[in-house]
């Protein structure tokens, strides 16, 4: 049976960031075994430079969780009232908007599940990425994953919010190394509770070539860290999307699938945030007090020689100096309580953390398993598939092929995930959501 795909791409128009373009592509996949689909996702993009420094653009991704309407009302409703909220809050400060936004969420989603008894159980993960001149905001509640992907690295910017990590985090260990624990256990959710608490994390900063990725565990459960980063960082993010959620159904798709992809562009990056009162000099980053006190000191060395020779400009250049000097005494004065009561004002440092990081470059080898991984699933395409192997895969395969004879590990990784993507699609459409197939092919990227 095919899978329903819901499409949320926006070509043409594109939004700035700083001086520069970005990219964006996201897809909400039902996965091959359930019958609903519980994710939700919106973005809102500002429409203009001004709008953008002043709310930023905004990215959501929320997997509900209550069964199959209830699941599908809780997350609908974050993705919808979380932006309008934060945009409504816009004007205290990002991260008192974002915390309001999601506690007023929270509120509205529980008062259901407290007036329907038939709603009973009620809940979303949500994770919001707000970006700005400042940098990139998170939002968290849950394990619906937030990452950015920097120069072969990929890095977890969100902590999940659920029993495996939590435990881990209490022994000081990877979740991995815990056995016994089922990873989909939620501790931390949107509804179920009259109160919340709201991991908020920022500004990270951001530079021309990041690449961020907001994702529901469906994704992020069966495809590793670095496979996500190798694929988003070499594809344009539409193609990405849709390479992520069929890589995931290949894996089984228990689950459903949603991603989000936001590449930032260009060769300027974020405006960097302004330094100093509005008198700051520009070229030195002094007060403006001290040139005028050296002036001053100048101008009374020039009237002390000069008065030796012609008393009335000595007097008028001492009246000068005296002036001079007073003005830089006044100035340095006001910037001293100015920066007093700026330091007294600071909002504390910012909470950025990385969670986890993992190499994500592409290399040969990547490269290499990544076509082998394709020749084995051709093969079990000729199995099931009664159409037999698309001919687009024959050719991207040809084209990877000879991209990497040329050593162009870049172009050669490209068209070998477009072959791949022939197949999967082809491979998932004959699947029933009741099944769950193993793949005879390992994982393209390896485990640092």
């Amino acid at each position: 049976m095919k899978t329903t795909v819901k499409l949320f791409l926006r070509p043409g128009w594109k939004p700035v960031i700083g001086f520069d373009p970005i990219q964006h592509g996201s897809i909400s996949d039902v996965g091959l075994r359930r019958s609903h689909n519980q994710d939700a996702q919106d973005m809102i993009l500002a429409k203009s430079v001004e709008t953008w420094r002043e709310q930023g653009h905004i990215f959501i991704v929320a997997d509900g969780m209550g069964g199959h309407a209830v699941g599908e009302k809780a997350s609908a409703k974050a993705v919808r009232e979380i932006p309008l909220n934060f945009l409504k809050h816009a004007s205290t400060g990002v991260a008192n908007a974002l915390r309001r936004a999601f506690v007023e969420t929270n509120a509205s989603i529980h008062a259901i599940g407290q007036k329907n008894p038939e709603f009973k159980g009620l809940g979303t993960t949500a994770t919001t990425l707000v970006l700005r001149p400042e940098g990139a905001w998170f939002a968290h509640v849950g394990d619906s994953r937030g990452y950015r992907i920097r120069k072969g690295e990929i890095q977890q910017l969100t902590f999940d919010h659920s029993l495996l990590w939590e435990m881990a985090r209490r022994q000081n260990v990877e979740p991995e190394e815990l056995h016994g624990l089922k990873s989909n256990i939620i501790i931390r959710s949107l509804g179920p509770d009259a109160l919340v608490q709201v991991d908020i994390e920022g500004p990270h900063p951001v530079q021309p070539g990041d690449v961020f990725v907001i994702c529901s565990d469906g994704l992020s459960g069966p495809v590793q860290d670095t496979e996500i980063g190798a694929v988003a960082s070499m594809l344009p993010p539409e193609e990405a999307c849709r390479f992520l959620v069929q890589l995931a159904n290949l894996r089984g798709g228990p689950d459903n699938i949603t991603v989000q992809i936001v590449r930032i562009g260009g060769a300027e990056g974020t405006e960097p945030a302004a330094k100093g009162g509005a008198f700051s000099s520009p070229l030195f980053g002094i007060h403006w007090s001290l040139p005028i006190l050296a002036v001053g000191f100048i101008l009374t060395i020039l009237a002390v020689m000069l008065a030796m020779d012609i008393q009335w400009v000595g007097k008028l250049f001492f009246a000068l100096a005296g002036l001079t000097i007073v003005t830089g005494m006044v100035g340095l004065i006001l910037h001293y309580l100015a920066e007093k009561q700026r330091r007294e004002n600071e909002p504390p440092p910012p909470n950025i953390n990385i969670y986890r990081r993992a190499t994500c470059a592409v290399d040969k080898p990547v490269v290499e398993k990544l076509a082998q991984s394709a020749e084995h699933l051709k093969e079990r395409v000729k199995e099931s598939v009664p159409s037999g192997i698309p001919d687009d895969y024959v050719k991207h395969y040809a084209q990877g092929q000879d991209w990497l004879r040329k050593n162009n590990l870049t172009e050669a990784f490209r068209e070998f995930c477009r072959a791949m993507y022939v197949l999967a699609v082809a491979h998932n459409s004959q699947h029933h959501k009741s099944e769950m197939f193993q793949p005879l092919f390992g994982k393209f990227v390896a485990e640092e």
